[in-house]
């Protein structure tokens, strides 16, 4: 049966033709009323939206069947995150598909600021022409405050070092080499504002950043200075620029984004002759549209798929080089999670990984993620994913912790080993990926070799003459088939394992049976993976 996705905001048609091509259900229904969408999202598998959709609380605690939100853009300040998370819905946004258009597009204000361009466009419509009203200022050798130094404006501040300005950078969070390289100085905020001719805005939306634009930062503006947003609308306090622009604070500002969308007809941020306002159609450009179309369809293909997103929010990103190498040990450590809680249950208190072999120096947040999901999917009641399994396992008391050997001297070059731990209680699993699959490796510290697929019964029992042939005997007498069987041990004649994998299941009704045959003091256990 096909995966259903709803569309609620325009979407580029390559993005609808890559998601039906991939076999989905794709409805496009916009312009939805907050009830329409409640009505209907428990209907869907994915969600594809733009700015115009809010992803409230109450649109999540009704999507049952949600695996994931797409922005086809960057901002997901619509999206009620948090919300989300807790719900196991992966959300992911497209931060680099409309980058170079909303970068050209502070440029383009940026200059509709210095040479008056809307206004003397309005007057020539209006059949006037008085060049004198409308002395411009020249942008080279001007100062070009950047707040935030993302990805958008690394591209503006390029181009404004094109254009001769000098640019500055407030961001605490990039080096000052990265500034360097981009041609920008790091500064102070106080100092960027100060100094600054031109102010570019590009920041994300949320608690610290709201209302960051106030009275007081814009008195610390340069006399004169001019503002440009291109980011979010509420990063802004729009009655204090309208008050800092009366006063004659700032001579300009252009806005392509507002605390409330669409503007209101009577905004008077509509009529103000110092402000340019277009409406939030920085990344509205062919190429851009059809870019974050794409990579929105194609998270929502992956994510449907049991792949990661490439640009999840909510989850632990997997850089684009590293994807192919790790996606095999994302799906090894999630069966090793799923084996472990079959075959040894318990309450479990504390989770170890250990990460051994060059595989140690990659990024493996996603493995915890997913060797949680593999032990707690199935157990609990809550829908268990790589965005939740830390949030869950924190809320249950789980004390999960993280090693990692670069130089080991196991057997395989890159090892995973799982430990789950209960009081005095301990199972263990290692695994490694060969010849681009997983493999279980070892079970409790013995050595075995199999791919976590299909249908197995795990034993302890005593390592003597008859035991194998008698298990052998009893599955062959039901006439159920076995694919392999293999033993690990310690020594030989003492405690033993048994992976025995068969191509039908076994029914539970036999396990008693098999117990009485392994000895009192053991007990085999049925594991699907």
């Amino acid at each position: 049966m096909p995966q259903h996705v709803l569309i609620s905001d325009p979407l580029a048609e390559a993005g609808l033709t890559l998601l039906r091509e991939a076999g989905l259900q794709v409805d496009v229904r916009t312009g939805l009323s907050p009830a329409e969408l409640i009505a209907i999202i428990p209907n869907y598998d994915a969600l594809i939206i733009r700015s115009g959709t809010k992803v409230t609380a109450e649109v999540i605690r009704a999507a049952k069947n949600l695996k994931v939100i797409a922005r086809a853009g960057v901002g997901v300040d619509n999206i009620d995150i948090p919300a989300a998370t807790e719900a196991g819905i992966i959300v992911a946004n497209a931060p680099t598909g409309n980058v170079a258009a909303a970068a050209e597009h502070a440029i383009a204000l940026l200059f509709a600021l210095a040479r008056h361009v809307a206004e003397a466009h309005l007057a020539m419509r209006q059949g006037k022409w008085n060049r004198k009203a409308y002395m411009g200022v020249e942008v080279a050798q001007k100062t070009l405050g950047l707040v935030g130094l993302g990805r958008v404006a690394g591209h503006v501040c390029r181009r404004a070092v094109g254009l001769g300005m000098r640019v500055l950078a407030y961001d605490p969070y990039v080096s000052q080499e990265y500034a360097q390289n981009m041609g920008a100085e790091l500064a102070t905020l106080d100092d960027l504002l100060a100094r600054s001719d031109f102010v570019s805005l590009h920041l994300p939306l949320n608690d610290q950043t709201r209302g960051f634009i106030n009275a007081e930062t814009l008195a610390k503006m340069k006399s004169g200075a001019r503002l440009i947003n291109t980011s979010r609308g509420g990063v802004i306090d729009e009655q204090a620029l309208l008050a800092a622009l009366d006063a004659g604070q700032l001579a300009g500002a252009a806005l392509d984004v507002f605390a409330q969308e669409p503007l209101p007809p009577d905004s008077p941020l509509r009529t103000h002759p110092k402000i340019v306002i277009t409406p939030h159609i920085g990344g509205s450009t062919t190429e851009a549209q059809f870019q974050v179309a794409l990579d929105a369809a194609q998270q929502v293909i992956d994510v449907l798929h049991d792949r990661p997103a490439r640009y999840a929010i909510n989850a632990p990103l997997i850089p684009a080089t590293d994807i192919d190498f790790i996606n095999p040990f994302i799906d090894l450590v999630e069966k090793m999670g799923r084996f472990l809680t079959q075959f040894h249950p318990m309450q479990v208190e504390r989770v170890e990984l250990t990460v051994h072999g060059p595989l140690a120096e990659y990024d493996t947040k996603i493995l915890q993620a997913a060797a949680l999901r593999g032990l707690l999917a199935g157990v609990v009641e809550e829908r268990v994913n790589v965005v939740n399994a830390d949030l869950i396992a924190h809320r249950r008391g789980i004390i999960v912790s993280e090693y990692r050997q670069r130089h080991h001297y196991e057997r395989y070059e890159n090892m995973i080993a799982l430990d789950m731990r209960s009081g005095d209680q301990r199972a263990s699993v290692k695994g490694s990926v060969l010849h681009g699959e997983p493999f279980i490796v070892a079970v409790a510290d013995r050595w075995v070799e199999f791919q976590p697929k299909g249908h197995y019964l795990v034993s302890w029992h005593q390592d003597k003459p008859g035991v194998i042939g008698a298990l052998g005997t009893l599955l062959g007498e039901r006439d159920i088939n076995i694919a392999f069987m293999h033993v690990g041990r310690l020594s030989p004649r003492g405690v033993a394992i048994i992976v025995l994998k068969t191509d039908e299941p076994i029914p539970e009704a036999l396990l008693p049976e098999i117990n009485a045959m392994l000895g009192d003091n053991f007990k085999a256990r049925l594991i699907h993976l």
